[in-house]
């Protein structure tokens, strides 16, 4: 998740993370017994979040899976609990209200802060939940969106302004453009004024 994470000193189990949560003010992730405080993001990353959401919600309508923002928890492998920026969900997961055990889909988007657990710790964890089948990493100071497939072993591909992806798991297929739309940063500029010039 591209939100900025405060380590506490406290360590509590699980079920003790679970109910505090319930009450508190701002959402903590849980990893290996110990909470993170998360803070805001940016509006580039509301605006990915938010494009790559809607584009999930619009073509899952009339689908038995369901899209779920930042605000719903994710249960680990590992039994850690983190809040995705964005996951898709496609088989019944209803081991409990407030979090998902089986995505198919998970999408982080990058802030300078979390960049390293997004593509080390997070890759890890996520990588081994089975019924994953697509992570998305996706920049936000500059275009650049990594999708690991588990049909590809997990081996990234990297996409860039004027590429499409597909994402297999639920047959839908995003522009990259679409996925940046109303964000700001060098890439996003340098097109813009490439396309100026040609009007």
């Amino acid at each position: 998740m591209s939100l900025a994470k405060q380590k506490t000193t406290k360590q509590i189990s699980a079920e003790d993370y679970l109910v505090a949560e319930l009450s508190s003010e701002i959402k903590h992730e849980f990893v290996d017994g110990e909470i993170y405080a998360m803070v805001g993001g940016s509006d580039n990353h509301d605006y990915i979040v938010g494009n790559i959401f809607g584009e999930f919600h619009q073509h899952l309508k009339h689908s038995t899976c369901r899209p779920f923002t930042s605000d719903k928890k994710l249960k680990t492998a590992k039994g850690n609990f983190r809040y995705p920026d964005c996951m898709v969900v496609c088989e019944a997961d209803n081991e409990d209200p407030y979090y998902k055990t089986k995505p198919v889909i998970l999408v982080e988007v990058l802030s300078q802060s979390t960049q390293k657990i997004d593509r080390k710790d997070k890759l890890l964890e996520y990588i081994n939940i089975p019924s994953l089948q697509e992570y998305l990493i996706i920049e936000q100071n500059y275009v650049d969106i990594e999708v690991f497939r588990r049909n590809h072993d997990w081996f990234s591909r990297h996409y860039f302004l004027g590429d499409e992806l597909t994402l297999e798991s639920i047959n839908l297929t995003l522009s990259v453009a679409d996925i940046y739309h109303r964000v700001e940063n060098d890439d996003i500029a340098e097109l813009s004024a490439e396309q100026n010039k040609q009007r």
